[in-house]
């Protein structure tokens, strides 16, 4: 039976998001797909998600805006009735030492990775509020919270995904009043399509580090963000579930 759930996933149609976004539709929920700037992938992944009893639908919206983020929340209100769970899984991605980042590359990063899930996680709480019922997952990054190893790598982006969490946990303490929960889940090394342009010798470089021996797969992170928006994980508000096969850097 399709359930009368709804779910929104920010940039959902590639890789985790994706996986994400057909996990929850697997799951019964009626899902909006965002994408910013490609239509023909977002056409593809909805045509992909009628296989599920509850297919996707595809909204456009570039969540690094708030008002886009406003817009965004209205047309999946629009479409689906009301939005119950939020995935804040929009993040872009910069490896770039700190002194060679530019203002925009700087401004791109936090905008994108924490800005997005700030504007539309505002835009959609008023309403969960109101109901007093809702779900909240951030999608961070590896280790962010406790230990940004690769922070020298990749500074502006583990700079904002650290914040992320924070975030998910100061979300968790002021909401947990309204019955809305939320957390995050922080992915590490996930054979997504940008995985097929990295260097072999950089991949078993970080895959012998990994006690469990290989990479992670999009659908280990949506399993998790499943069983944190179930009902399964009533009690559950404020944490940050770890999805690296054991790696801390």
């Amino acid at each position: 039976m399709t359930s009368t759930r709804t779910a929104l996933v920010t940039g959902s149609t590639r890789g985790i998001g994706k996986a994400i976004a057909f996990r929850l539709a697997r799951d019964g929920f009626r899902v909006a797909l965002n994408y910013a700037h490609d239509r023909n992938d977002a056409a593809r992944t909805v045509e992909e998600s009628r296989v599920f009893a509850s297919p996707a639908v595809a909204l456009q919206s570039d969540v690094s805006r708030p008002e886009e983020c406003e817009r965004l929340v209205l047309d999946a209100v629009r479409v689906l009735g009301r939005v119950d769970v939020l995935v804040n899984n929009f993040g872009p991605f910069l490896e770039r030492p700190l002194a060679e980042t530019t203002d925009a590359e700087w401004r791109r990063m936090v905008d994108g990775n924490l800005g997005s899930a700030f504007f539309c996680a505002r835009a959609v709480l008023p309403s969960m509020r109101e109901r007093r019922s809702g779900c909240i997952v951030n999608v961070s990054a590896l280790n962010a919270e406790v230990s940004p190893g690769m922070t020298h790598e990749a500074p502006a982006y583990f700079v904002a995904k650290t914040a992320l969490a924070m975030l998910t946990k100061s979300m968790a303490r002021l909401e947990g009043r309204h019955s809305i929960r939320v957390n995050a889940v922080s992915p590490g090394f996930i054979e997504t399509e940008s995985y097929a342009d990295w260097d072999p010798a950089d991949s078993d470089r970080w895959r012998s580090q990994i006690p469990l021996g290989r990479f992670g797969r999009p659908d280990e992170v949506a399993e998790a963000v499943a069983f944190l928006v179930s009902d399964r994980a009533a009690y559950i508000s404020g944490t940050v579930l770890h999805v690296h096969g054991g790696l801390w850097i």
